[in-house]
């Protein structure tokens, strides 16, 4: 079992400039708490998210961390020009010495694709695409595509990564058909799906794999995404958590709503309070042996071998985030095998 962190960089109330240099903190924070993985989104044109270039703000992360695996969570691959992404990816691996995770995946707001002119009806073969490119451009010394959005013609692939042939990928999945691409290629995945789908998920995936007569032991891990706060008290953490949830989720909904759009699985996965919100175990508040028994059974339940969390959001500050984390780092993780990280 491996512990990590999932940040939108959702508008928490600061000026953008501290706000970005109070998650620089946090990630100190996380690389001190031996935290395995810290993962970014990608998100445009909403206060969701304050990270719209992943590649910028982990660059500054790898900096500022020494053992935290770092990566995007996901990159909307039908938004990038393959060439430029190919070299952002064996930057960011050689500036964090083999650190990198990507992550790719093709974006689930028709929103935020058409700001970028993507169409959202071919985002998903536009997306596979782009990553058959990137992944041949890391593997090649020349690259030589010709595909319906990018071609080229002998381009000299002159930057590598440490990690070879090319940094682990990562998924964002909730679908369990995605389990055969992704156990196939041995990709690791974390889902958003509640416990039971998250179940659905990991088991079709344990299946794949075993069809394709690999070790269970190599298994690539498979994790779940929750809102997390930990504090001394439960009452002081669900106080915490309540509010800075109201403000996450609207950041969460706005493009939705400001359009007249009811998306179902929105309010069946994120309902409009936190308590509605632990009451589906979708996210929990409490004392550190009160979150261990729920990361146990979330995890249990799920059949995961990754548990990430989202210490940050709404309006938590750097210390009642940072207080969470390293919480959760001394008292949560431990109540696992002890070399968990």
């Amino acid at each position: 079992m491996k512990f990590g962190v999932f940040d939108h960089v959702d508008a928490s109330g600061e000026a953008l400039g501290q706000h970005l240099a109070t998650r620089l903190d946090l990630a100190e924070v996380y690389d001190q708490c031996g935290l395995y993985g810290y993962h970014v989104a990608e998100h445009h044109g909403t206060p969701l998210g304050h990270a719209p270039s992943p590649s910028v703000l982990l660059s500054a992360v790898s900096q500022r961390t020494t053992t935290l695996r770092i990566g995007p969570l996901v990159y909307l691959l039908p938004l990038y020009h393959p060439l430029r992404l190919i070299e952002e990816i064996c930057m960011l691996d050689q500036l964090s010495d083999g650190r990198f995770m990507l992550g790719v995946g093709k974006g689930v707001s028709p929103f935020e694709l058409g700001f970028y002119g993507a169409d959202p009806e071919t985002a998903q073969a536009h997306y596979q695409e782009t990553l058959d490119c990137i992944l041949q451009g890391l593997t090649s010394d020349t690259l030589t595509f010709n595909g319906q959005h990018s071609r080229f013609d002998n381009v000299p692939m002159t930057l590598r990564p440490v990690q070879q042939p090319h940094p682990p990928l990562w998924y964002g999945a909730i679908n369990p058909e995605s389990a055969v691409w992704t156990a196939t290629n041995a990709v690791n995945i974390v889902t958003i799906a509640l416990a039971e789908g998250g179940r659905a998920l990991t088991d079709r995936y344990r299946a794949e794999w075993e069809k394709l007569g690999r070790d269970p032991a190599e298994l690539p891990l498979m994790g779940i995404s929750r809102h997390v706060v930990v504090a001394d008290t439960e009452g002081e953490a669900k106080r915490m958590a309540a509010r800075a949830y109201a403000l996450w989720r609207a950041n969460f909904v706005k493009l939705w709503h400001e359009a007249g759009v009811d998306v179902p699985f929105i309010s069946a996965l994120y309902p409009e309070t936190w308590d509605a919100l632990e009451a589906i175990g979708n996210g929990f508040a409490g004392t550190a042996e009160q979150v261990a028994d729920y990361v146990h059974a979330e995890s249990e339940a799920a059949g995961v071998n990754y548990f990430v969390s989202w210490f940050a959001f709404g309006d938590l500050t750097f210390e009642q985030a940072a207080r969470s984390a390293r919480l959760f780092s001394r008292q949560v993780i431990p109540a696992f095998e002890p070399n968990a990280i």
